[in-house]
């Protein structure tokens, strides 16, 4: 339908335009991308056979929706993406406050416009990107923002009595009428407020100062919770509990690989950096594998999450810290190493809740830790196992890394800040570690093996076989029995 040419309702009526709710809208358009076999949540990515089938089902079943999940699961990015279910415009009464549907008015000014000009009454377009609001809920919200208030001004300037309901000031929830609207950490709602929401989920009509206004507002409700809210800073009173149709639960990514995807799709990435800095794919498998033990860890709170924005600003940082060097040593390009992961503890430490025994090891530590953890994680999967126990007289493949660094009388620096041809120097220094990489890796890039170099460094350290120490200027590698520094 050409709207440009549509400006009055005798002119819509005659092209024979149709009324529907939103919800109907919502579940048309749905209907139809899935018959077209279209993606219906652009861009969500792990949530193809759980989330997004229930989401579908919910708006199929003209449902108000509760998405309950911690935090960093897209649960708002999922509300956002329903718009692209609605119709690209509808038409709005001229001069609406809410949204009037010029087929179906509900304010006085819309019945009273058209009643006084009956075909002639002007009418405009609404765009779907104009049909969402949103709203986060905070202890200071009040009945008057959501739903609405007298106006002593508007009262004055019209010379109305209090009684009259136009002297009303819409809230948020009627100005949004014909839109998706989305409440995000219901739980943070006061309880009173909350109950102010019952008839608008339910009958569709508002109270507000003492008028009892029947409005049939035609929304679609969106609520975001997170689980941990029911008990610490408040709850989802029962009724209202009652009035949402469905409540859908949200998750983490369950594999690296789908982690990874988010991750480059959501991290903003300078094209310079990308230019400058070669990342190996086992460093990309790293960093989500820290973010999968931060959220297996006892030091971490698990009930408050561990969110996708940690591994996104993980990112940011680690390209940061090789971009970093290459411009301090003059370099145009540089391929990042493991020592460069030192550069991610900031954003690991502000973003991760830690409990009582997190506390007392200190949030640096806590995140040295999980990226020793995630070594020795992936370590496994690519080279052979080290047991814990292990007979003296027993072979390993590691016996002839660990006699070099027990022949070394001084220990083995890496300098954060060594220009790339240093750096890969000083790892060819360890001939025993080109043997276990053609072993057991040799189908490796060779841009890579240099990371996986030094991959292997971290892993013997947290299996006790080297010793590592950080210091301000680099890391450095020694036998373990021949030194007096703890490993970190």
């Amino acid at each position: 339908m050409k709207t440009e040419n549509i400006k009055t309702l005798g002119e819509l009526k005659a092209t024979g335009y149709q009324s529907k709710s939103i919800k109907d809208e919502l579940r048309d358009n749905l209907i139809t991308k899935i018959k077209n076999k279209e993606t219906t949540f652009e861009g969500v990515h792990g949530y193809e056979n759980t989330v997004i089938p229930e989401l579908e089902r919910a708006i199929l079943s003209r449902h108000n929706i509760n998405l309950l999940g911690l935090r960093g699961q897209a649960k708002t990015r999922l509300a956002r993406l329903m718009l692209n279910l609605l119709d690209e415009y509808i038409p709005v009464v001229a001069g609406s406050e809410i949204n009037d549907d010029p087929l179906k008015p509900i304010s006085r000014y819309a019945v009273e416009l058209i009643k006084d000009k009956g075909d002639d009454t002007p009418i405009t377009w609404l765009h779907r990107s104009e049909r969402f609001a949103e709203k986060l809920a905070t202890p200071d919200v009040t009945v008057a923002d959501i739903i609405g208030d007298v106006d002593p001004i508007k009262a004055a300037n019209l010379k109305l009595s209090y009684a009259d309901d136009r002297v009303i000031h819409y809230g948020m929830i009627p100005r949004a009428n014909r839109c998706i609207f989305v409440i995000n950490e219901l739980p943070d709602l006061q309880a009173r407020i909350q109950v102010a929401l019952f008839n608008i989920l339910q009958e569709g009509d508002i109270q507000i100062r003492g008028f009892k206004l029947r409005l049939p507002l035609d929304m679609q409700f969106l609520f975001t919770a997170n689980p941990e809210d029911y008990t610490n800073r408040g709850s989802i009173v029962t009724p209202l509990k009652d009035r949402i149709g469905s409540q859908i639960l949200t998750h983490y990514p369950e594999d690296i690989e789908t982690a990874r995807r988010i991750t480059l799709q959501e991290a903003k990435i300078v094209e310079g950096q990308n230019k400058t800095v070669k990342v190996p794919d086992l460093a990309r498998d790293l960093l989500e594998q820290i973010v999968f033990e931060a959220r297996e860890s006892e030091f971490i709170d698990a009930k408050s999450g561990v969110s996708a924005r940690l591994s996104i600003t993980a990112l940011e940082n680690l390209l940061s810290t090789a971009e970093r060097r290459a411009l301090i040593n003059g370099d145009d390009t540089t391929t990042l190493r493991l020592s460069d992961f030192v550069g991610i503890i900031p954003a690991i430490t502000g973003k991760v809740e830690l409990v009582y025994e997190g506390e007392q090891e200190g949030a640096a530590s806590v995140a040295y830790n999980l990226i020793g953890e995630a070594v020795k994680s992936l370590f496994e999967d690519l080279f052979p196992k080290i047991g814990k126990l292990q007979k003296q007289e027993e072979e390993s493949p590691y016996d002839d890394i660990v006699s070099w660094f027990f022949n070394l009388k001084e220990g083995f620096e890496l300098l954060d800040e060594l220009r790339d041809k240093e750096y890969e120097a000083l790892l060819n220094g360890i001939s025993p570690l080109d043997d276990l990489i053609a072993e057991f890796q040799p189908n490796i890039a060779k841009e890579d093996a240099y990371f996986v170099k030094e991959f292997v460094l971290w892993a013997l350290v947290e299996y006790k076989l080297l010793s590592k120490h950080r210091f301000t200027e680099g890391i450095q590698f020694k036998d373990p029995y021949g030194s007096f520094i703890s490993g970190i």
